[in-house]
């Protein structure tokens, strides 16, 4: 029993090692955001002359005390493109999730599995790969410097179809069966039926989906040449690029890109725990 004790606090501590070796970065990132420029090259984590300054010039409020100009960044635009384009994107990439789930679970039809292993080797492909063919498409439609080139080719996703696929399948066939003798056809089913019982799994999709859109940096970069259209992360990299190497005013902004990434996964993190748990227990 003493041996089991001292197993597990060496694991403790241990695992306590770990954490606060991960959080190091982001404990400087957040304690450079409230230094002054003479103090944020220093190597000590609690500045000498903390300062709010560095928020409301990065959100165009107060100039530069060095240049005594503002930013002009835009910054409450780029907060909103990156949420439009995030809350976009998961919505459509969970309901188009959902259908194609829906469709590799519950109906059979000729061909049905093949076709789904098939779905699922795009996911070996590279993004890389399909990226210029994506661009073509995109350039012969219009899309450029629009909303709809960086929602649009990512409101499909094979896996969260698969994810959501792993989910229905665990589901009790016998509930379609009861539906279907009260009259109630496919896309009934789908909705009233199946989809209530999937929420914890839409959820999880949708908080993984919503991440990484809220993220995305490569995407925007090469579709957009419009600031106005800019999200966060290529917002940043104009201010980083145009302004010099203002450290203490790219962790403001980065404290302030990251705080609803935080709040979203402290509310939502029993879901999508559970969302991933009951979506592999049936393959």
């Amino acid at each position: 029993m003493t041996r089991r004790k001292l197993s597990n606090a060496a694991r403790f501590v241990i695992l306590c090692i770990i954490g606060f070796s991960i959080c190091i970065p982001f404990v400087w990132m957040v304690s450079a955001s409230f230094k002054p420029r003479a103090e944020v090259e220093e190597v000590n984590i609690v500045p000498h002359q903390p300062t709010t300054r560095n928020y409301p010039i990065v959100m165009d409020l107060e100039p530069d005390p060095v240049t005594g100009k503002k930013l002009n960044m835009r910054f409450g635009r780029w907060y909103f493109n990156s949420v439009f384009i995030a809350v976009g994107v998961t919505f459509l990439q969970v309901l188009t999730s959902a259908m194609a789930a829906y469709a590799f679970s519950r109906i059979r039809w000729a061909g049905r599995d093949t076709v789904f292993l098939l779905y699922l080797a795009t996911m070996m492909i590279p993004g890389v790969v399909t990226m210029i063919p994506n661009f073509q498409i995109m350039v012969s439609l219009g899309f450029l410097n629009t909303y709809r080139g960086l929602i649009l080719p990512a409101a499909f996703s094979a896996f969260g179809t698969f994810l959501l696929r792993q989910f229905m399948l665990s589901i009790p066939r016998s509930l379609d069966e009861a539906a279907e003798i009260d009259g109630a056809r496919h896309w009934q089913i789908f909705w009233d039926v199946i989809m209530p019982l999937a929420r914890p799994g839409l959820i999880a999709l949708a908080i993984i989906t919503f991440l990484g859109a809220y993220q995305s940096f490569f995407w925007p970069l090469i579709m957009l040449n419009d600031a106005q259209f800019y999200p966060m992360p290529v917002g940043m990299l104009a201010l980083d690029s145009s302004y010099g190497r203002q450290t203490e005013l790219i962790m403001a902004a980065t404290v302030m890109n990251v705080v609803p990434l935080i709040i979203i996964f402290v509310l939502f993190q029993k879901f999508l725990v559970k969302g991933l748990q009951l979506g592999g227990v049936k393959g």
